[in-house]
């Protein structure tokens, strides 16, 4: 359909990239739009975590292809890169290595249907898609899509400390004392802001598990440092993960760490805490938990609990998601934390991602909607399986193959809590962006940025 326009790829984050570099292989002329001004800008605000899955699984192949003839040299494999060291020896080179098709300081603003609204049936598999976009200059323009590929993730939208999905009742007038990532503690500004505070973290995914690793280290060597853990459910072994059942080895690590600092009694665990209030109290804070209780004389709040899609510039096409989790409806089931085992997810391409708009798929983080635990290479195989239907090989498209590591710990609704660059459940299965790979950043952490 409609051929002779380009595919736009909205986001020039890892995965965003991965799916520029299988077009350009396919032969399909591509765009990347990207609003920050270098490639992997969101990764670049979590400079300072390490990546849980090695360099090896981090790497997408026909990335790797495309950069061979720069003369670019794989990182050691079996080590780990933190977010710099991903972008300044990866993303930013291959962005480099896709020349013009990538563009900078271009937000996607809208995706439509050339002169339909999504009311309009006629024309949808025939009339190409319209990407509006609009630059940091202020200016305007519009670009005619045979396809788009949303790969812009999650790691602008943090769920509020509130839990009911919505900012507690004065949570946006204390903003300023609330941190929605893992603050940068080897910035020594940022740093003197937490020396002798009492430091709330809120949470129990990746980035939480991140965090108080980070500030029972800062406790430790200021005493002054009061740490609290407020965790909305009980915290059980399955918190912090598989240990050394993880086959993601760093993964297992990082909890077995936050395991020994709570062992350790750098911080106190407020367990069955759901945060209805902050009220301000003089220069601090306090927390009113559903059930009445209090936690009081805070300082900073530093709240994991979870990333959500942006759907605002999507709402002129059709979209079938899952009504909880917002993720493409036949990738919820097998990611829903509220029944997920790791054993019942398995790769997946362009057959549970194709949606009802003709041409439009949700990729990387972003398809995970508001479930967590996502790994770049889950990203890396979405999109391989969507350039080749779109280059027409539609028996390769489908033909997934890719075996994701367990945790060790896979169950039920138990593992899952707030991840990083995820958005509702707990950092258990299969990764997350922030502290892994985004999103693997998982983060988040992230969990495609």
């Amino acid at each position: 359909m409609n051929s002779e326009y380009p595919v736009v790829v909205v986001g020039a984050g890892p995965i965003g990239l991965a799916a520029s570099a299988h077009l350009t292989e396919t032969g399909s002329a591509n765009i990347v739009l990207e609003r920050g001004a270098s490639a992997g800008s969101a990764v670049a605000q979590w400079n300072h975590v390490r990546l849980f899955s090695p360099w090896s699984e981090v790497v997408d192949p026909a990335a790797a292809k495309l950069l061979a003839p720069s003369g670019w040299t794989a990182p050691d494999g079996d080590s780990y890169a933190t977010g710099r060291e991903w972008v300044e020896s990866y993303l930013a080179p291959l962005a480099a290595a896709l020349g013009d098709s990538v563009r900078f300081d271009s937000e996607v603003v809208g995706v439509a249907r050339r002169g339909r609204d999504r009311v309009v049936d006629a024309g949808r598999d025939t009339e190409p898609l319209s990407v509006h976009v609009r630059h940091s200059d202020g200016s305007e323009e519009r670009i005619l899509a045979r396809a788009v590929i949303d790969a812009s993730g999650t790691w602008g939208s943090p769920n509020p400390l509130g839990s009911e999905g919505l900012p507690a009742i004065g949570e946006r007038a204390a903003a300023q004392q609330i941190d929605y990532r893992v603050p940068d503690l080897s910035d020594e500004d940022v740093r003197s802001a937490f020396i002798g505070r009492h430091i709330v973290i809120a949470g129990s995914g990746h980035s939480a598990l991140t965090a108080i690793i980070t500030f029972a280290e800062l406790a430790a060597q200021h005493p002054g440092t009061k740490l609290t853990w407020a965790v909305r459910r009980g915290v059980t072994d399955s918190v912090f993960g598989g240990g050394e059942s993880d086959e993601l080895a760093a993964r297992g690590a990082l909890g077995m760490r936050a395991k020994k600092a709570v062992d350790d009694g750098y911080l106190e665990v407020v367990s069955g805490f759901r945060t209805e209030e902050v009220l301000a109290d003089g220069d601090q804070l306090v927390l009113v938990g559903d059930t009445g209780a209090r936690i009081s004389g805070v300082d900073r709040v530093v709240a994991l609990t979870g990333f959500r899609p942006d759907l605002s510039w999507l709402s002129e096409v059709r979209l079938d998601l899952d009504p909880t989790l917002e993720a493409p409806r036949f990738l919820a089931t097998l990611i829903d934390p509220n029944m997920h085992s790791c054993g019942t997810v398995y790769p997946h391409g362009v057959a549970e991602l194709t949606q009802p708009e003709p041409g439009l798929y949700v990729v990387g983080m972003k398809s995970y909607g508001r479930a967590p635990t996502f790994l770049a290479m889950t990203g890396y195989e979405q999109v391989r399986s969507i350039a080749a239907e779109l280059a027409g090989d539609h028996d390769g498209a489908r033909k997934v193959e890719l075996t994701l590591p367990d945790t060790g710990v896979c169950g039920g609704a138990g593992l899952f809590d707030e991840p990083d660059a995820d958005a509702g459940g707990s950092g258990g299965c299969c990764g997350a962006p922030q502290p892994a790979e985004l999103i693997s950043l998982g983060a988040p952490p992230a969990r495609g940025d």
